[in-house]
């Protein structure tokens, strides 16, 4: 009787630490964010973007967007972020994968990306598009103007958000369209480009073109009298989440809301962009 007994509370006892540890596994999991876990997040950033988001010199990420997400993550203590330097393309295909739960890339809003990605209330920032043209070229202001000269365009790719801000007007104005052709690549070297005459011009970011022309240390500082850069809209910016990370998105989204209020995006515009591109947001349609 004495062993059955003794058999019978080892069986109790083995019970009560196989439930325990069953129980343990599925409160301690990484993105289960709940009973006080952090949860860990990859915030995927393309590390050659200048100054929207890039490795500095001592391997450490940084620019606009991701110095705003380092913002957000500072009032988010139930996740933990980490960043993550990749290219543009395996942001968007890791995002969409749930390789990251997030990413940043100076991103804009297409319909197409809305399939793929979570698209959260609060925009990131704001972003000059323009036109990069040679200096001969100047006058040309606006994509009506380039459109009428019947001036040739670099190639964008059709997953890049730039080639549908000139897909967007082209169908707005189909007597007057831009010779828009669809590249191979993401991007293309549009200063290059326009400064061997392989096109008239080519469609670029103002924080990069200021970055790589009109910084001294540029690469194509040497270039600084011969390429011009005509700014033609300021557009919102968006972080992009993974399909599954709603209550990630609705977290950020409370951040950026105090951020805003408090003018701290206002001044990380200033320090990275040389300008506060927010002073012109009542006139921003996109």
């Amino acid at each position: 009787m004495k062993h059955l007994k003794l058999f019978s509370l080892l069986i109790g006892i083995s019970l009560i630490g196989l439930l325990a540890g069953c129980g343990s596994d599925s409160a301690s999991g990484e993105s289960s964010g709940s009973d006080g876990d952090v949860k860990k997040i990859k915030v995927a950033y393309d590390q050659a973007s200048k100054p929207i988001s890039w490795l500095d010199d001592d391997g450490n990420p940084t620019g606009y967007d991701v110095e705003v997400m380092k913002l957000v993550d500072e009032l988010l203590p139930q996740y933990e972020f980490e960043y993550v330097g990749t290219t543009s393309d395996d942001l968007l295909v890791g995002v969409s994968q749930g390789k990251y739960q997030v990413g940043v890339k100076n991103a804009f809003w297409t319909e197409e990306r809305t399939e793929k990605f979570i698209y959260p209330k609060e925009f990131l920032g704001l972003s000059s598009i323009g036109l990069v043209l040679k200096k001969e070229n100047e006058q040309i202001k606006s994509l009506e103007d380039f459109a009428s000269a019947g001036m040739t365009l670099a190639p964008i790719a059709a997953n890049n958000a730039q080639y549908t801000v000139i897909d967007e007007y082209n169908q707005k104005n189909p007597d007057n369209p831009v010779k828009l052709k669809a590249g191979d690549t993401f991007s293309v070297d549009v200063i290059q480009w326009v400064n061997e005459g392989r096109v008239d011009g080519g469609i670029s970011i103002e924080g990069p073109f200021e970055k790589q022309v009109l910084a001294e240390d540029g690469p194509y500082h040497n270039l600084v009298n011969d390429v011009v850069y005509n700014e033609f809209n300021v557009i919102k910016t968006w972080p992009l989440f993974n399909k599954k990370e709603q209550e990630f998105a609705d977290a950020y989204d409370e951040a950026m809301k105090k951020l805003k209020e408090e003018k701290k995006l206002n001044d990380l515009m200033k320090e990275f962009y040389n300008r506060d591109l927010f002073e012109v947001l009542d006139q921003v349609e996109r």
